[in-house]
């Protein structure tokens, strides 16, 4: 789900002969944007993809090499740019610095360096590595991890999603700041938090109002922010590089329309290790941004939405890999390509 810059060489994926994408020809509504499906070019052999237990994330070394991530496994491995030889496992689970244990989420950055978010004995930990998975610090954060969100049978606790840009983290934390984004440095110290959180209706129940709250934060190239909220009403909001608001815009289309309609007006709490937790389903499963500025919003269903730096939506985009599938993660290269997960599938996003 988050910005970095690295290259894949076309040279590496022999089946870019076909074409990268198409658009169905269909009769469609006034003002309803067309399905474009774009194709993989390239992934991991079948055989490597299909030997992790949850293919999470998959993002590029400058040396064009796989960095995976599996939740489940409570590793990342680094995979060998062709595929020829078994993944090299360079973090595995544990307690101890340079050890991950319950990951919830991971961002990468265009020098190669990475970050996990994990959550050891319960206290939230982000640690920074290189792409060769030596530990290069890692702090923990404030607050004890409480359940906020549920993706499938995965339940997001405390730091649901990061973005990193190889000087800073940007984490989802409301109910520390009392805002959407806060922005840490690579030692642990809060540089500022921004953005007011949303009114739900439920601001009488604190936890339910700040899982309503929670997020994708996702720094723009060039400068800026945008914050895209996981759970409830699907909405996103823009912030420039200080931190002002610059517009927010409602995620509307035929392909929400359903998941609006089933939103209930009420979550009952749900009893999770100790306490009880109203968990919201997400309305979200990923968001990441291109190297133009546009942010990309992967919804339920398996389509995502494409919208330009001026907010306006342009693009409703089909990922067909190995069959057509809703990315967990995205990835993008500073040469337009995406590299989405599951799967490490390789696509031209130069539409």
């Amino acid at each position: 789900m988050k910005v970095a810059v690295a290259g894949v060489a076309l040279a590496l994926f022999p089946c870019l002969l076909h074409s990268a994408f198409s658009i169905p020809h269909s009769a469609l509504p006034a003002g309803r944007l067309p399905t474009i499906t774009l194709k993989s070019v390239g992934s991991l052999p079948a055989h490597i993809a299909g030997s992790f237990e949850d293919f999470s994330a998959c993002h590029v070394t400058p040396e064009g090499d796989f960095l995976v991530f599996d939740r489940r496994a409570h590793s990342v491995y680094r995979v060998a740019r062709d595929g020829a030889s078994a993944p090299n496992k360079i973090l595995q689970i544990g307690v101890k610095k340079g050890e991950i244990l319950k990951p919830i989420a991971f961002a990468s950055a265009a020098d190669g360096t990475f970050v996990v978010a994990d959550s050891p004995g319960g206290q939230d930990r982000i640690q920074i590595f290189l792409y060769l998975g030596a530990s290069v610090g890692g702090f923990l954060l404030p607050n004890r991890s409480v359940p906020r969100l549920v993706l499938g049978d995965i339940v997001l606790s405390g730091v649901g999603a990061i973005d990193y840009t190889g000087k800073t983290i940007l984490v989802s934390q409301p109910d520390s700041s009392g805002a959407l984004i806060t922005e840490y440095g690579a030692d642990g110290t809060v540089r500022r938090s921004f953005g007011e959180l949303r009114p739900t209706g439920h601001e009488g129940d604190r936890d339910l109002h700040l899982a309503l709250n929670g997020g994708f934060p996702l720094a723009i190239p060039g400068g800026g922010y945008y914050f895209v909220f996981a759970g409830g009403i699907p909405m996103f909001r823009k912030y420039d590089a200080k931190g002002e608001l610059l517009f927010e815009r409602h995620i509307e289309g035929p392909e929400v329309d359903e998941h609006i309609r089933r939103m209930p007006g009420t979550w009952p709490r749900r009893k999770v290790g100790d306490g009880e937790f109203p968990i919201i389903p997400t309305s979200i499963r990923t968001a990441g941004v291109d190297a133009q500025g546009n942010l990309w919003i992967s919804l339920l269903t398996p389509r995502t939405y494409v919208y330009e730096p001026s907010g306006d939506k342009t693009r409703v985009v089909e990922f067909r890999g190995a069959g057509v599938f809703a990315p967990s993660d995205l990835f993008f290269t500073k040469e337009g390509r995406i590299v989405a997960s599951p799967g490490c599938y390789v696509f031209d996003g130069k539409l």
